[in-house]
């Protein structure tokens, strides 16, 4: 089940992608709408990840293109934000808190370029919407997995994009700052900005997300919420996991969420 959109903010189509001549994703054809928070979902070594970077183009395809914007990616780059997984970062390069965030702003100014009084106060906005502002001179090495997170979440908003592309933000942070990261994501769908989430946990995804990718290898459906998030389709995705797939059905029946065959 796949829902094409008029006017995508992202279209990816026929994209395939393999490593040492091992395909990771294969054919995967989808379009998504403005200003929605997207859910891309999916059981381990799906190629969630790797989807992410091909559309950023951190990967070589196969086969296939994407056009964000209706553009190429190198017309509008500047225009999309990536926060990659925090394990793939090397935490112990020597950069402060603010230093890592002003990093955002470069697509804009310009490696060479001179950072401006704007652009600080911009990286300072940018950590105060994820309650980091008092560790702007904190080293980055010296912050905890989560606190790492928000910040490299504070230099995607300092870069003020227009489609954000997420590789697990909620990974390795507690309760609290999950919930104020998602808060901060549903704002920033109110300003119509779009949001691409590579998310783990199917039992949070329903309530998070308003539109939904799942994907193993190859893409099983994509759509609104209500359409793709099914026992089926979820039986399609993450095939003989039947004791993950039991523990969401019965967390849908007991949300009494509409389920459609």
């Amino acid at each position: 089940m796949i829902v094409q959109v008029e006017n995508p903010v992202l279209e990816v189509h026929d994209l395939t992608v393999s490593y040492d001549k091992n395909p990771v994703l294969w054919n995967v054809d989808f379009s998504i709408p403005k200003g929605k928070l997207v859910g891309i979902i999916g059981p381990n070594g799906a190629g969630k990840s790797t989807m992410l970077k091909s559309v950023m183009g951190l990967v070589d395809k196969q086969s296939g293109y994407v056009k964000v914007f209706n553009k190429d990616l190198d017309e509008v780059r500047e225009q999309i934000s990536y926060v990659p997984q925090r394990e793939s970062v090397d935490w112990d390069f020597p950069a402060s808190v603010l230093d890592v965030v002003l990093m955002g702003r470069y697509g804009r100014r310009g490696l060479f370029k001179r950072i401006t009084k704007e652009d600080k106060a911009i990286a300072m906005a940018s950590l105060e919407k994820v309650n980091m502002q008092d560790y702007a001179k904190r080293q980055i090495a010296q912050l905890s997995g989560g606190q790492q997170q928000r910040v490299f979440i504070a230099r995607s908003l300092a870069q003020q994009a227009n489609l954000y592309l997420m590789d697990e933000p909620f990974a390795g942070v507690d309760a609290s700052a999950e919930s104020s990261i998602l808060n901060l994501l549903q704002e920033m769908r109110a300003e119509e900005k779009t949001i691409m989430v590579v998310h783990h946990d199917l039992q949070s995804a329903y309530e998070y997300f308003d539109w939904v990718i799942l994907l193993n290898m190859r893409l099983v459906a994509s759509g609104p919420k209500e359409e793709v998030f099914t026992p089926e389709l979820l039986q399609e995705t993450y095939g003989g996991k039947l004791t993950l797939l039991d523990s969401l059905s019965n967390f849908i029946r007991q949300k009494e969420f509409p389920i459609k065959g």
